[in-house]
This record gives structure tokens, C-alpha cells and sequence, in this order.
């Protein structure tokens, strides 16, 4: 099984160090897509070998996945549907300058009108938001924006690296709902705004998945336990 110390940290430490020399920018792009493999279903990837986040989905039961164990937790729906929507925003957004994935068609079919990150969700919309989204959607949403970032990752060019996020970008999440007025979601915008192109791939592409997926995989085996 995957283990986030032993398997990620080296790779990830490795990609900092590796966005910072030109001359390795080859390396560096097929290790974040060996990253971004990871923390999306192998599918993607076309990874004969499950991924991590395959191994937190698989055998994952509706119930477990919107159980919210104390108000210490989230819930696993919230992991997935944040550390998405942040990859969404940020790859599509920040980096390519493009559309996000998430639309009104992508909304009906999720079952949700939230369209932020969830940063700032009081644990009674955690949980309304977990119980109302369709667990093989978002799935699929995620799998669509994966497809997308991984096209992104493999079109940058070494230059690409050190250009600076836009603040036009980060104006545009505010006004099509990534983020919200809460300050607990509003200094996402400022986070992102600081960072360029290798930054954005750094966090949240690689690192802040891995972070979310830990913690579902944490919820799942305890949750799996008393189901």
C-alpha cells in the first residue's frame, strides 16, 4: 500500500528542487505527472497499478463517505469535492488562463449549487453537502478535471514556470464563486496570488491532495470499522 512518508515526501521535496533548475524541466514535469497520478484514479494515468486515491475509493460505501465521525472531522465527500475544485480553479484559472471544468451542466449532474472550495463551510453545510452530492459524479468530475490538468502539465514549456499568477486570474475566482467573501476562504485568493506557475504546481496540485487523501484514507478505515 502507498505510504505518504515513506512514498511521497522524497518525490515531492525532489519536484521543488527540480522546477528550480530549467535544465531539468523534463524530470520535473514527468514527476509531477507521476504525482498528480497518485492523487487521481489510475485510470487517468493508465496505471496498470491502483492509485492511492483508487485505494480510498474502492469499497468506499455511500454511507461512510458522507460520515462526518466529530466535529474535529470533515467527511470524505468534502476532501474530494475541495481538493477538486482547488485543482479545477488553480490549474484552469491560474495556469492555463482557460475555463474551469465545473459548469452549470457539471452542477445538475453533482446535485450541489455550491460552487466554492468549502473552506469556509460550518459543519452542518459539510455535511448537507456530503449527503446531497452524487458520490459516482463527483467522481467523474474529478476525473474530468484530472484529465484536464494532466493536458495542462504536459503543454508548459520551461518559461511557463516562473511566470507569475495574474491578478486577472485571481480576480476571476472571486467572481465566478471559487472562493467567498468568508475570510476563511477569501485568503486563498492572496496564497494563490503570491505564487507562480511551479508554485501553483507545488500547492496545491501535488501537495495539498496528498494532504486531503491522507486524511480520507484515516476516515475511511475508521469509519469502514463500525459500519
Amino acid at each position: 500500500m502507498f505510504q505518504v512518508g515513506i512514498d511521497w515526501n522524497p518525490k515531492q521535496a525532489k519536484l521543488k528542487e527540480l522546477t528550480l533548475n530549467t535544465e531539468k524541466f523534463k524530470e520535473a514535469m514527468e514527476l509531477c505527472l507521476y504525482l498528480h497520478g497518485i492523487v487521481h484514479t489510475s485510470e487517468i494515468s493508465h496505471n496498470p497499478e491502483a492509485s492511492y486515491y483508487d485505494e480510498i475509493m474502492n469499497g468506499l460505501t455511500k454511507e461512510a463517505f458522507t460520515i462526518m465521525p466529530t466535529i474535529k472531522d470533515v467527511t470524505i465527500a468534502w476532501n474530494i469535492w475541495h481538493i477538486t475544485r482547488i485543482e479545477d480553479i488553480t490549474s484552469n484559472i491560474l495556469i492555463q488562463e482557460k475555463e474551469q471544468v465545473l459548469n452549470e451542466d457539471w452542477l445538475k449532474r453533482l446535485g450541489v449549487t455550491a460552487t466554492d472550495t468549502g473552506n469556509a463551510m460550518t459543519d452542518e453545510e459539510i455535511l448537507d453537502l456530503s449527503k446531497s452530492i452524487d458520490m459516482e459524479e463527483l467522481k467523474n468530475y474529478r476525473k474530468a478535471v484530472g484529465v484536464r490538468t494532466r493536458g495542462i502539465i504536459e503543454s508548459l514549456t520551461p518559461d511557463d514556470l516562473k511566470r507569475k499568477v495574474k491578478p486577472e486570474g485571481i480576480a476571476r475566482i472571486l467572481k465566478e464563486g471559487g472562493v467567498t467573501e468568508h475570510p476563511d476562504s477569501l485568503w486563498l485568493l492572496d496564497f494563490w496570488g503570491r505564487k507562480n506557475v511551479a508554485g501553483i504546481l507545488l500547492m496545491p496540485i501535488t501537495r495539498h491532495q496528498i494532504g486531503h487523501l491522507n486524511d480520507s484514507m484515516k476516515l475511511k478505515k475508521k469509519l469502514m470499522k463500525k459500519i
